[in-house]
């Protein structure tokens, strides 16, 4: 294989292909990280980007769809008039129905004519519906534009089950090796994340207290404010451990409980997260009743304002949910069984119509084995590394320390801030932005291995299954608030409780 294709540099020339190029992820995300990226110079100089549809648009009128999503979802003070220009000049469009011979034709030849071909590095991004994962895959192989120096990109969800999981895996594998297939979460992109890692690896002070001895407990929360939206018939189907819990969470999970890799490369880190995965507690049924909250909003107030149930966001788009038994929030308790986490629960907590917007990681500290200060004033409470991964990237160890002043002691919590918008002061990328060129530089290190995904299908399967055949429905919880009280307990019956961010 040529060696520029497994390198982790930039190629000399490069052709992004966005199947769904005119969706909503095309334009409220992946083209103003490419746009953002070319603004600081990181895109080849021999670049284009094409994008894919049903729709009846030539180049100009697919430029002017992303000049408009340029404008909505880039900052004004970063819309440069000349790399604007420059950037909507690498813009071609082709109308494509994929069960029609002559539009793969017409796409073979837009990707041949071009210097160099041959040379240049094909990125496929499918942001479209997993369905069509296979039948894409087979196209691109039949037209004779996979070859080693081509990448596929797959968005989630990779499947709904193990079998269906396997079965995407199998289509897209059959025509790409699997270190060119990029399976995408872009919370792994985002800088508190990969913060975690430099956190834990790069500070000696941390790594002797990161075990079952000093650590009580492990929070991972993903909230949202927003319903389903216009994605209830996608949603329906789903759910939220298929949505979050599966992928974003697990992969959160991970990152906390992995062991040192020997070095930060593009196989180590996701050796050792298939390993957490390996290595959680199986859920047996009683388990899953146990551990598990599964719920679903009704009606309240977010942020002072009236919204609509679950039920009623389904029927805005003409959709039944009635009879459906269809989660929008998940809390539960598990473990890693391994030496390191022996004992030491993991929450995790997710959901939409929630009281808030945040995505956090909560590591919450054993107490002191002997209390000091008997006659001390004040309270204390265990130390916490509080990780916050969305919307104020940043990170907050909260300490107990002497209140100043004569006439005794008196204990006050306080906390070390870490806000990489000021401590840094620059703007920080998009997840996106940071994935979009670990893609296009051959660099999987951040992108989910075959084995990682079905591991996490395997441990999820038994849940979805004992609630599928389980009589009891999702429990109601208000929009605007946490969830519902079942979620609360769920964590007070080990004298424990949830660490929401303003605390």
């Amino acid at each position: 294989m040529d060696q520029n294709a497994t390198s982790h540099t930039v190629p000399a020339s490069c052709d992004f292909t966005v199947f769904g190029g005119t969706g909503d992820l095309a334009l409220r995300k992946l083209l103003p990280a490419l746009y953002h990226r070319d603004l600081e110079g990181q895109l080849p100089d021999d670049t284009r980007i094409l994008g894919i549809s049903r729709s009846d648009l030539d180049d100009d009128g697919w430029r002017a769809e992303v000049r408009n999503a340029l404008t909505a979802f880039v900052a004004a003070d970063d819309l440069d008039a000349v790399t604007v220009d420059r950037f909507l000049g690498r813009l071609r469009h082709l109308m494509l129905d994929a069960q029609r011979p002559d539009d793969w034709h017409r796409f073979h030849a837009l990707l041949k004519e071009r210097p160099r071909a041959e040379e240049t590095v094909r990125v496929f991004y499918l942001a479209v519906a997993p369905s069509l994962f296979g039948d894409i895959s087979r196209r691109l192989d039949e037209i004779g534009v996979v070859d080693e120096r081509a990448r596929v990109v797959l968005e989630k969800p990779i499947g709904h089950d193990l079998a269906s999981a396997q079965a995407v895996n199998d289509a897209v594998g059959r025509v790409f090796a699997e270190s060119q297939i990029f399976r995408i979460d872009h919370y792994l992109g985002k800088e508190s994340v990969q913060n975690l890692l430099v956190t834990r690896f790069a500070n000696a002070f941390l790594e002797p207290l990161w075990n079952s001895r000093w650590v009580d407990h492990v929070q991972i929360t993903v909230a949202e404010s927003l319903g389903v939206g216009e994605r209830g018939g996608y949603y329906d189907q789903a759910g939220a451990m298929r949505d979050m819990v599966q992928n974003h969470l697990l992969q959160l999970l991970c990152l906390v409980a992995m062991e040192p890799p020997s070095h930060v490369g593009r196989e180590t880190v996701r050796d050792e997260k298939l390993k957490v995965l390996q290595a959680l507690k199986p859920m047996t049924p009683v388990d899953v009743d146990r551990d598990t909250v599964r719920g679903r909003y009704t009606a309240g107030l977010v942020d002072g304002e009236a919204v609509s149930s679950y039920v009623d966001d389904l029927a805005a788009t003409d959709l039944q949910g009635s009879g459906s038994r269809t989660e929008t929030f998940v809390a539960m308790r598990t473990e890693v069984q391994n030496w390191r986490w022996a004992g030491v629960p993991f929450y995790l907590r997710t959901g939409k119509r929630m009281d808030r917007r945040a995505s956090e990681i909560v590591v919450v500290f054993k107490a002191p084995p002997h209390h000091m200060f008997p006659h001390s004033e004040g309270t204390t409470e265990p130390n916490r590394l509080h990780i916050q991964v969305q919307p104020d990237e940043g990170m907050r160890l909260h300490l107990t320390a002497k209140e100043p002043g004569p006439g005794g002691i008196r204990l006050r919590p306080v906390s070390l801030d870490l806000s990489y918008a000021t401590a840094f002061e620059q703007r920080l990328p998009d997840a996106y932005e940071r994935l979009l060129m670990d893609v296009i530089k051959g660099n999987p290190t951040l992108f989910m291995r075959r084995d990682e995904v079905e591991a996490a299908w395997t441990w999820v399967e038994p849940i979805l299954t004992r609630w599928a055949t389980s009589p009891d429905q999702p429990l109601r919880y208000p929009a605007g608030t946490s969830g519902p009280i079942a979620a609360t307990t769920l964590l007070e019956r080990e004298g424990r409780s949830w660490q929401e961010s303003d605390q």
